[in-house]
């Protein structure tokens, strides 16, 4: 592993670096790839910022979006850049599995690779660390990592500043989440007093709804939404035919889980969504309830304590009979 002292050194001299994240990259995962982006471009570096798929539109506003690189648009030029790469900054996730067709690629590629994450369970593909699964989100960390490790809180512009603001905020369901701590308030302050303008990019985020994308979460509240009293669950099951008819794109389901879980007396939500390929889970939850225990160990999946993920091969209603089969043994925690 790299010392501190040693990736600082390394970072004296322009290096090539790609910058990425996880595959479907969520206000976080942009957030800090796009500050870690911004901040080694304005060190002289020659930076890549390559993401395995495609993102909600909600963020195409966000600073030097239009620097991004999708990597299935154009495989063999991303390889190349990838594999010539001195350095590989990952951001926003610690399995190279979670960068779906990047992974070969960034796996064999012979740069150094420095992970920014607070994901649980790191791989150790990394050869410089900077990961706390209590961070709030990966963005806290790369404030954390140029204003402590970096020793260059100067560096961070309004336009990093509202790159690590956005990925605060989301990940945080607008500070709402326990995982916002006084530390987080400090945080998102002085993101604020360094540019970000926080009432602008909560107005970006989440009033920019399109017409379909009501009317299907209305349809899904009506419809699709099962609650289970008796397990204090609730769930929503979504088949490729109910995408299909709101023309449903990236993000569409964007906080929909929520939903189920903001129903008095929820401690835990799904959602369960065909996504043709495989069956997707998102799963959460109050209180010690480890919704990361059942993506983990039924659905191939995992995450944080009440916010996780899964996937399954079988069809929807299968997937959706298991959920519901599982929900016997988590009885008694589900009371508490």
């Amino acid at each position: 592993m790299l010392t501190q002292e040693v990736l600082k050194h390394q970072l004296a001299a322009p290096k090539h670096i790609v910058v990425t994240t996880h595959h479907k990259p969520d206000g976080d995962a942009l957030g800090s790839s796009l500050a870690i982006y911004l901040w080694l471009k304005a060190k002289g570096h020659t930076v890549h910022l390559i993401v395995p798929s495609d993102f909600p539109a909600f963020f195409d506003w966000m600073p030097a979006r239009e620097e991004i690189r999708i990597y299935t648009a154009d495989i063999q030029a991303n390889d190349t850049l990838i594999a010539d790469a001195e350095m590989i900054w990952c951001l926003d996730f610690n399995n190279l599995s979670r960068i779906h067709a990047m992974e070969n690629a960034v796996r064999n590629a012979p740069g150094a690779k420095v992970m920014i994450d607070h994901h649980l369970e790191p791989e150790g593909f990394d050869v410089f660390r900077h990961w706390d699964s209590n961070a709030a989100a990966s963005a806290q960390l790369v404030y954390d990592f140029l204003v402590n490790v970096m020793d260059d809180h100067s560096a961070i512009t309004a336009e990093i500043a509202t790159c690590l603001y956005t990925g605060l905020m989301t990940d945080t369901g607008s500070f709402r989440f326990q995982t916002t701590t006084p530390e987080v308030h400090l945080i998102a302050a002085d993101l604020i007093r360094r540019g970000a303008r926080n009432w602008e990019i909560q107005e970006l985020v989440y009033n920019s709804s399109s017409e379909n994308r009501l009317k299907f979460l209305g349809f899904c509240l009506l419809n699709r939404l099962e609650v289970l009293p008796e397990y204090h669950t609730a769930l929503f099951s979504i088949s490729r035919q109910d995408l299909n008819r709101f023309h449903i794109t990236t993000g569409d389901t964007e906080g929909l889980v929520n939903y189920a879980l903001s129903i008095s007396g929820i401690k835990l939500a799904a959602l369960i969504i065909d996504r043709t390929d495989q069956v997707k889970l998102s799963l959460r939850s109050v209180g010690t309830f480890p919704c990361n225990e059942i993506g983990k160990k039924y659905f191939n999946g995992g995450g944080h304590r009440n916010a996780a993920g899964g996937n399954s091969n079988e069809p929807l209603d299968k997937v959706v009979e298991k959920f519901k089969s599982i929900l016997p043994a988590y009885n008694e925690l589900l009371k508490q």
